[in-house]
């Protein structure tokens, strides 16, 4: 029988070289659904009948000898459905509180990575009639809006209660010795760089594609380096490997209603809504911010062609964050004209096209760099907005209430703000470290506060323009 494997790109291979310890590389959700939990026997046929359709989700990763390649994707000769999907109940009383105590705990476990990176739970308890599922899966298996993509996989557009079909058999690919995956990671350590040359000399080649992208973007890119590292900030210090999770819900109608006031785009809000929330929240611990901050923002580059692929196709830009501002629309204004001077400068797509010529470089190299951004910090934090669905999803008949995301929190990276947008409303889900992000529900408090007095100036805006009493004037 012949062998398959399939090499994990540049970007997901560095996101296991950066996890450790402490910095765990997975992302995840806690989704809240309508009515009794289903049966657990249900959800497991439910999974392994569409399972073909993700067949990442039954591989795992095999390591090349020596670590003279990139790793490389394998069938899991010995996968067990049962292991990856769990089954649990949360504490009397239960409820929302104990949900999040339980989302907390499980986030903190890092992925086995001798198994499929994924993990699943379904979880009893919650009370009102209603479960939850807590998700998480390795980021060098997929990117936000991909997999935003999978994870409707499971989930129908109608409430068909239609008990599951049966799996179909799945007999796994034999994986390759590691005598054959070192040759070949050899071979293509020596090759690569040639065909790179070779193609760069032909016209309309996806070499020169991917040079001319880079040179594009690179004086933006000296740019973010020649800004050296983001400023010293109470979010950024030593973390350990347990977390906080804290769920909040915003309305996406208001975001919308801010935007169509103030102007900007429903990022744009977002930002702003974050940059007051730290302000105010950091205030309150008596850490009042001296200089603004940094924030990374993931940018997909997958094409609409590509939707549902795998692998990480997503780059990112650095934003300022206002944080020393105290008026609500300045702040706005400032975090509208940073965006547009970002997607100005091609920021995104120079880093893109820097990530897909490591596919060119060593290992090795790899992981001095997975290293390098340990001590080099170039952000305070990843704030990531991922437009979802904007009409109801139903799991086994029942329907999906909201969804909370989790991004993963680096080294030095005490709190992580992750935000997807589902059916007319935003579910934020804040991850912090145990210790330093003690505090992580005032954060919530505060982004709540601080869309309001977004809320409140836009109100004014309108009615300036209806005719009725003047707007006060911004910093007034």
């Amino acid at each position: 029988m012949d062998t398959w494997y399939e090499r994990l790109g540049t970007l997901d291979s560095l996101f296991l070289e950066l996890e450790d310890r402490s910095a765990h590389m997975h992302v995840g959700a806690v989704a809240i659904f309508e009515g009794p939990p289903p049966p657990y026997r249900d959800l497991l046929r439910l999974i392994g009948a569409r399972l073909d359709s993700v067949p990442r989700y039954r591989q795992r990763v095999m390591s090349v000898p020596g670590r003279v390649g990139r790793p490389v994707w394998v069938d899991e000769t010995q996968f067990d459905l049962e292991y990856h999907l769990r089954h649990t109940a949360l504490p009397a009383p239960g409820g929302i509180e104990e949900l999040k105590k339980l989302a907390g705990r499980l986030l903190s476990q890092a992925l086995d990575r001798d198994k499929p990176l994924w993990e699943m739970w379904l979880v009893e308890g919650l009370g009102d009639s209603r479960f939850a599922i807590v998700s998480k899966t390795h980021h060098a298996m997929l990117d936000g809006v991909s997999g935003v993509d999978l994870a409707t996989v499971l989930m129908d557009t109608e409430p068909n209660a239609t008990p599951p079909e049966a799996p179909k058999p799945w007999t796994p690919r034999k994986a390759p010795p590691a005598s054959e995956l070192l040759i070949d990671s050899v071979r293509g350590q020596l090759s690569n760089p040639l065909k790179m040359a070779r193609d760069a000399l032909e016209p309309n080649s996806e070499a020169v594609k991917v040079l001319g992208q880079l040179f594009s973007g690179l004086k933006p890119l000296l740019g973010v380096v020649s800004m050296g590292m983001a400023p010293p900030s109470p979010l950024n210090v030593p973390i350990g490997p347990h977390r906080r999770f804290e769920m909040l819900e915003l309305t996406l109608l208001e975001v919308k209603e801010v935007r169509a006031a103030l102007g900007g785009t429903v990022n744009d809000v977002i930002l702003a809504t974050v940059s007051g929330a730290l302000r105010s929240w950091l205030s309150a611990r008596g850490e009042t911010p001296a200089l603004d901050l940094r924030v990374l923002v993931p940018v997909s580059m997958r094409a609409e062609t590509a939707r549902g692929t795998f692998g990480n196709q997503v780059s990112a830009v650095f934003c300022p964050l206002p944080v020393t501002e105290a008026d609500p629309v300045e702040r706005l204004r400032k975090v509208r004209e940073a965006m547009k001077g970002v997607k100005e400068s091609g920021q995104a797509v120079g880093a893109h096209a820097l990530s897909r010529l490591g596919d060119f470089a060593p290992p090795t190299l790899l992981a001095q760099a997975s290293r390098l951004q340990a001590v080099t910090r170039m952000f305070n934090l990843v704030v990531t907005n991922v437009p979802g669905p904007q009409f109801p999803l139903y799991l086994l008949g029942k329907r999906m209430l909201r969804c909370y995301p989790q991004v993963p929190l680096a080294a030095q990276q005490a709190v992580g703000i992750a935000l997807l947008s589902y059916d007319g409303r935003i579910g934020v889900g804040l991850i912090g470290d145990a210790d330093a992000a003690r505090d992580l529900e005032g954060l919530a408090a505060a982004m709540r506060g601080a869309l309001e007095e977004l809320k409140v100036r836009a109100s004014g805006v309108r009615r300036q323009a209806s005719g009725g009493e003047p707007a006060r004037p911004a910093g007034i």
